[in-house]
């Protein structure tokens, strides 16, 4: 089975787009990849993003042209990704730009994902696999994060405990150990904070290659500041977005410094808070090799300082190792539930993400697996009967 996955992440700077065969061999599953590639948005549309989530202001007018809009460009991903396939595919699993996440005292009371599936489905004609967060919460879990069934899945657990890092907007992780259910949580910002402090400081969408952030000097009065966010301290289940870690969350804390910090300083304190957050989660649960995927990886400052805070304790390697693009790692994920959700197989797990029950993932547009058998003939008229 071909399916394409999406993925538009908190950084929302473009859309992640792969293709991948699946094949089953009794209780395993195999996953060939077939290309990725990202396409990056265009600056205008980022701005669009950006001016519409919170804590700004927005418009119902608003969300229904950014919805459309996000649509025309996932579905060009998608008609890339039927490439990337040799031209034909079963599915496309296209999980939408997250523009909400509704937290209150520590509980998810809605999400919401914008991205218009049937332009999607209209353009590649095949079933779209969207709204994948939605059935977790109504079973009372986070939503989030969801990638943990793919770690889970990929990760031996006899080998010891590891964890599967994430570095988007947010970090997240994974965690799997003998004889133990699946870890998972968001835990804190990964590039969410450092870009906004690019865009504020530097103009830029973000700082290539740590290279500021490298010559800068962590600030101690700001990194602890940074540190006293009460996030850090709750248990799991937990997740997070930028409706709590956005560029005037950034603004608040340094504007109760009342004193200026320099640009590089504050790249620098950010990429050690990330770090240290990180480091710190790794170290409580004990694992021994961290694997990491994501945009952040391509940092080079923030990886040697995770390696550092781990040296002696925990290995850092990336999912490139294993066979899984680190940069495209989560569009695989996405096109992994959307193999489960096709068999009628959950791909939340209730260890993760505090759910009452398992749930299988996402609505299908146009109507989903039913698609792949012949239709039936077209009724010509109905009669109701008693």
């Amino acid at each position: 089975m071909k399916i394409v996955g999406l993925m538009s992440g908190t950084s929302y700077d473009g859309v992640d787009v792969v293709a991948a065969e699946f094949g089953r061999d009794g209780e395993t599953l195999t996953l060939r990849p077939l290309g990725h590639r990202s396409l990056d948005y265009p600056d205008d549309l980022r701005a669009e993003i950006g001016a519409l989530l919170p804590p700004a202001a927005t418009t119902i007018e608003a969300v229904c042209r950014l919805d459309n809009r996000l649509g025309e460009v996932f579905a060009e991903a998608a008609a890339a990704g039927v490439e990337l396939a040799g031209g034909v595919v079963d599915a496309v699993v296209s999980p939408g730009q997250t523009v909400f996440h509704w937290v209150e005292a520590g509980r998810v009371r809605g999400t919401l994902q914008l991205g218009a599936p049937a332009r999607v489905a209209a353009r590649v004609g095949v079933p779209v696999l969207h709204d994948l967060r939605s059935a977790d919460v109504a079973a009372g879990g986070q939503g989030a994060p969801l990638v943990p069934a793919f770690d889970a899945l990929l990760l031996d657990a006899a080998a010891g405990p590891r964890a599967a890092l994430n570095l988007g907007g947010i970090a997240n992780l994974t965690v799997v150990a003998p004889g133990a259910p699946v870890l998972g949580y968001d835990v804190g910002p990964a590039n969410a904070l450092l870009d906004a402090a690019a865009r504020r400081f530097l103009d830029r969408p973000c700082d290539t290659d740590g290279a500021r952030a490298a010559a800068g000097r962590v600030h101690e009065g700001l990194l602890a500041l940074l540190l006293a966010e009460p996030y850090y301290a709750a248990s799991p289940p937990k997740s997070t977005g930028k409706e709590l870690f956005h560029a005037g969350y950034l603004d608040d804390r340094l504007a109760a410094l009342g004193a200026p910090v320099a640009a590089d300083d504050v790249l620098a304190t950010l990429t050690e808070l990330t770090a240290r957050t990180v480091a710190d989660a790794c170290d409580r649960h004990g694992v021994t090799e961290v694997i990491a995927a994501g945009g952040g990886v391509r940092n080079p400052t923030l990886r040697a300082r995770l390696a550092a805070l781990g040296a002696g304790r925990w290995r850092l390697r990336t999912t490139d190792e294993l066979g899984v693009p680190a940069q495209a790692k989560e569009a695989y994920a996405f096109a992994l539930l959307g193999w489960l959700s096709w068999h009628g197989l959950p791909g939340a797990l209730p260890s993760v993400t505090g759910a009452s029950r398992a749930a299988v993932l996402g609505s299908w547009t146009p109507a989903g697996p039913p698609f792949a058998a012949t239709p039936a003939p077209a009724p010509r008229r109905l009669v109701v009967t008693p």
